[in-house]
């Protein structure tokens, strides 16, 4: 195979190569607080749901609020997350 053959097929393929990048230190102990802080956010939740003695329609609107609240979270933390690792 000719020099310049290969030295053009290296040339693309480091064009086409995708990035990889880690996150830093001080990023996964983010990462790591924000996942503890949503797991316990999580526990209080249904800790209150279980006790709750309101009528079964108001338990419901709280579960629902609860459920709501807690997806919103996840999204914002994985999507610093995945922000972290493409920076």
């Amino acid at each position: 195979m000719k020099p310049s053959n290969l030295l053009m097929i290296l040339a693309i393929g480091l064009f086409f190569s995708t990035a990889h990048a880690a996150e830093t230190l001080p990023e996964k102990s983010e990462a790591v607080s924000k996942d503890i802080k949503r797991e316990a956010n999580k526990a209080v939740d249904r800790i209150e749901e279980g006790t709750c003695t309101d009528t079964d329609v108001e338990c419901t609107k709280k579960k629902l609020e609860n459920r709501g609240k807690e997806g919103t979270d996840l999204i914002k933390d994985k999507s610093s997350e995945m922000k972290n690792k493409i920076d």
